[in-house]
């Protein structure tokens, strides 16, 4: 039989889900409206006045109209009543980082509001004062926004304040909160031992947060490998266990509530009650009496108590020791040994994967031939992932999910000379390949070992039972033979061993999951935190960084394994598959890697947002999601069929030829986790680059709605930006750059338009001034890499400095080459031969390599790669290129 084929469940699962259709009415008369604080959502804001802004977009025909735009608004829970909007006057309105479009004209409009709790609101708009008001609910379907002042700590709070109605069940610890302006406890409860090898299973209610919400964000197990995310308005309703909740109060104050597992035998997790409170949902496979423990954490804000809840967890399983003695030892012995390069090779190049690309069927002359091609134009990748398929397997049972493993060596009739032979052809023909991995599964294939192969033969096997998935309908129940406690260890260094001699230096480990879907207590009790740890300690052992953990976001694995600090950063995949041919799996897959991330960031891990292709509808979707998300960047491109510019925007050449991604220091993730996926706003990807208060703020913005979407975007959304310091922020893929700005200010806004699928990267670079002699006072700032998507990221260090003479230089170590920007406010008053000076390692850089950039007249660009070729330099023992931009005042 031919592989399962799983974007058939991906179908079942989302593709029902279907959005509405933009308005006729709307659509014809394409109006629209949207403002900040934003419609459809809840917006945290200082008590006091606040400024309220709208834009109104509308037929460049019927701009001359007398539009009027009216907010219509509830104060704290008042009667309703309105408030017109002013008209922005001409230059002053939000800045645009877009090309002016000819068909439609923009105004603005605004007012001052004055916030003592909340403010409910919609928007009403019309072409005159005789003319009917139109609503954007009945126009767009766009819900009420609600604005709450931002809570002030309290930190005389009690549990019962935050639960009032807390079941007595539960014991209340009070514990010291690591995250400030928060409160912390867990609830803990005895559940008893399994009876035989069966487990005991246990509800028990917790209580509803404050006795009403406004919103509610979840991260539930979507099925037995993979997190993803639910949010609501309403009650509480969960199709699936959820991991971590969080609640928003009427006061804008959050509570968070963390399912804690991976401690003894007890598997916790969330569900809902009734009345839309929350009860947990507890396993214990032990032979004693365990706790279940619930970590609740409450504060100002979402990002304060979802970081207590983890602190205390790391806390927690940092604080146990493991059962051997010499595991402790020796995991210490063998982080110690991982140097830095190691990471950086492994994490930083661009890697090639078979699994979509070559599709299921592998054989060593597809591999052989894929590579040849990907090499012919001149797709430099780093890494080569051989997926799914290239093992011995049985192909006897129902499918992909009961076959089982033979034996170490490659398929035979597929591989003939061996799994050895073909990595040292690949290794020979291709040395920019630096690492080789293969695929397997946690327990050798997704059915296990085969009986009678020469595994079964050479270790000691038992039989288990898998469940049936209950989310998926995979034929995953019944019987199958995996590798017995006493000789996991074993069968491990054999394996990896066999993998080290064939020249493969890096695995993907995938159906981890599995451990978690045997029925028998007694069977995960031996098994899951054996496998977990066996293969933890062999990885090292064996492949240090280069390994991927895949179907791996169930609670053992992610609390146990993926949680401690005492090791190095594990490659995780962070979602379910990237499904080519599902057209309504792209925003989906970039949506539910971004609040996962909410939640892995806090792990010891670097999220993996899996592969995709760059030709392909999304492909530029995707590609943005990969360069914001701080993870790797791999591609399974069918042979022959790449997008060059697009691989170029993601990639750069360092100094000594090598090929490079540019990865945020910080791990990108929603910045509005109480934001649905059907609200038709745009979903808003917050990431950060560089040291505390001197880095770059980054914002991928993304359209998952059915329809184009119009947005205001302040800087204050950008991570890491300080309100005493002035930025500009620049747009990826006009590139254009805003005038300076403070957060908070009416001048740091930008309105952003993007279509169906599309993106925008927005980076907030700090701007340093420097004192005028010759022009007027001014500001720069170094924008790194301009033609990549997070070319920010290629910035390994910057400084400014003004001599007395006036003299500014702007000095700029690079992590690849491609061409720089460099802003400077008085560039207008300047000119490059009279004022400028750029040097590439301290040699002067000729003049046809620098220029005004064509898109933003206030951005200097250095060809810092062009210059390198022409001026002959060379990498020497170093890949970091500094570049010195000077010019007079």
């Amino acid at each position: 039989m031919e592989n399962y084929d799983f974007s058939k469940e991906f179908k079942k699962i989302y593709i029902s889900k279907q959005r509405s259709a933009p308005d006729p009415v709307a659509a014809e008369m394409r109006v629209r409206l949207q403002s900040l604080p934003a419609l459809g959502q809840v917006t945290q804001a200082e008590g006091g006045q606040i400024t309220f802004t709208a834009v109104l977009e509308v037929p460049y025909d019927r701009a001359r109209e007398p539009w009027q735009v009216s907010l219509w608004l509830a104060l704290d829970g008042a009667e309703w009543r309105e408030q017109a909007l002013d008209r922005v006057e001409i230059g002053q309105e939000p800045f645009s980082l877009q090309p002016a479009e000819k068909s439609v004209s923009r105004t603005y409009f605004n007012g001052i509001l004055s916030l003592s709790k909340s403010i409910q609101f919609t928007l009403k708009f019309r072409s005159g004062q005789n003319q009917e008001w139109r609503w954007i609910r009945d126009e767009h379907g766009l819900s009420d926004g609600l604005i709450v002042a931002r809570a002030s700590a309290a930190p005389t709070v009690l549990l019962c304040d935050v639960i009032p109605d807390l079941n007595k069940e539960w014991q209340v610890i009070e514990h010291m909160s690591q995250t400030p302006q928060t409160r912390l406890w867990s609830l803990e409860t005895e559940v008893a031992s399994a009876i035989g090898d069966a487990s005991t299973f246990r509800d028990i209610d917790i209580g509803r947060p404050w006795g009403t919400y406004l919103r509610w964000f979840a991260l539930v197990r979507l099925w037995a490998p993979w997190l993803a995310p639910r949010q609501g308005k309403g009650n509480l309703h969960l199709d699936q266990d959820a991991v971590i909740c969080s609640f928003m109060s009427p006061r804008g104050n959050t509570v968070t509530l963390l399912a804690f597992s991976g401690v003894g035998n007890v598997l916790s997790t969330m569900r809902h009650t009734d009345n839309g409170g929350v009860s947990a949902h507890v396993r214990n496979d032990g032979t004693s009496s365990e706790r279940a423990v619930i970590l609740v954490a409450e504060g100002p804000d979402f990002d304060r108590t979802v970081a207590s809840v983890m602190y205390h967890a790391r806390t927690i399983v940092s604080n146990i020791k493991h059962a051997d003695l010499t595991w402790d030892a020796e995991l210490k012995t063998l982080a110690g040994q991982v140097k830095p390069e190691w990471k950086q090779n492994w994490y930083d190049g661009l890697g090639f994967c078979t699994w979509n690309g070559l599709g299921q069927r592998l054989t060593e002359q597809a591999v052989l031939d894929a590579v040849g091609t990907l090499a012919e134009h001149k797709v430099n990748v780093t890494s080569l992932i051989i997926d799914d398929n290239w093992q011995s397997i049985d192909y006897e049972g129902d499918g992909q999910f009961q076959y089982a493993w033979l034996e170490f060596e490659a398929e035979p009739k597929a591989f003939p000379n061996g799994l050895k032979s073909m990595v040292s052809r690949l290794r020979k023909q291709y040395p920019d390949i630096q690492h080789i991995a293969v695929w397997h599964a946690l327990l050798g294939y997704w059915g296990g070992i085969a009986r009678g192969g020469k595994i079964d033969q050479n270790y000691k096997t038992i039989e288990v039972i898998r469940e049936d998935s209950k989310r998926r309908n995979l034929p995953l129940g019944g019987k199958m033979t995996v590798v017995a406690k006493e000789d996991v260890a074993r069968f491990y260094d054999d394996f990896y061993r066999f993998l080290t001699d064939a020249g493969v230096d890096g695995v993907k480990t995938d159906a981890q999951f599995m451990i978690d879907m045997w029925t028998s207590a007694s069977v995960r009790r031996d098994l899951i935190k054996t496998y977990i740890d066996v293969w933890t300690r062999a990885s090292l052992r064996y492949f240090s960084v280069k390994a991927i953990s895949c179907m791996s976001q169930f609670p053992q694995a992610m609390f146990h394994s993926q949680l401690p600090q005492d090791r190095p950063p594990l490659l995780v995949r962070n979602s379910d598959d990237f499904f080519p041919e599902i057209p309504a799996s792209h925003p989906w897959h970039v949506w539910a890697n971004a609040h996962n991330s909410i939640f892995m960031q806090y792990l010891n891990v670097l999220p993996d947002w899996d592969m995709f292709q760059t030709v392909h509808d999304y492909s530029g979707f995707h590609a943005a999601a990969r360069c914001v998300s701080g993870g790797p960047i791999y591609i399974t491109d069918v042979p022959g069929k790449h997008n060059m510019q697009l691989i170029g925007q993601m990639t750069g050449i360092t100094a000594r030829g090598k090929t490079v991604i540019f990865r945020p220091s910080v791990l990108g993730r929603s910045i509005y986790p109480y934001i649905g996926y059907d609200d038709d706003l745009l979903l808003k990807v917050g990431s950060y680059h560089g040291a505390s208060q001197t880095g770059t703020g980054i914002l991928g913005l993304f359209n998952i709605s059915a329809r184009p979407l119009l947005e205001l975007i302040p800087v204050a959304d950008f991570p890491g930006v300080m309100v005493s310091t002035e930025y500009v922020v620049r747009a990826h893929n006009t590139g254009k750059v805003s005038k300076p700005a403070r957060p908070g200010a009416p001048s740091s806004l930008t309105a952003m338009s993007l279509d169906v699928r599309g993106y925008e990267i927005l980076c907030a670079f700090p701007l340093t001034s420097y004192s005028g002699v010759k022009h007027k006072v001014g500001h720069t700032c170094t924008l790194g890499l301009v033609g990549k998507m997070t070319g920010c990221a290629a910035i390994m260090g910057s400084s400014v400095r003004q001599q007395e003479s006036g003299r500014v230089s702007v000095t700029t170590r690079l992590k690849a080459l491609g061409v720089l920007g460099v802003y400077v406010s008085t560039l207008l008053d300047m000119t490059i031969d009279g004022d400028f000076m750029a040097t590439v390692e301290e040699k002067p850089v000729p003049r046809r390599c620098v220029s005004v950039s064509r898109q933003s007249e206030c951005v200097l660009e250095v060809d810092v790669e062009a210059a390198w070729n022409e001026m002959g330099l060379d990498g020497g023992r170093g890949d970091e290129v500094e570049v010195t931009v000077t010019f007079d005042t």
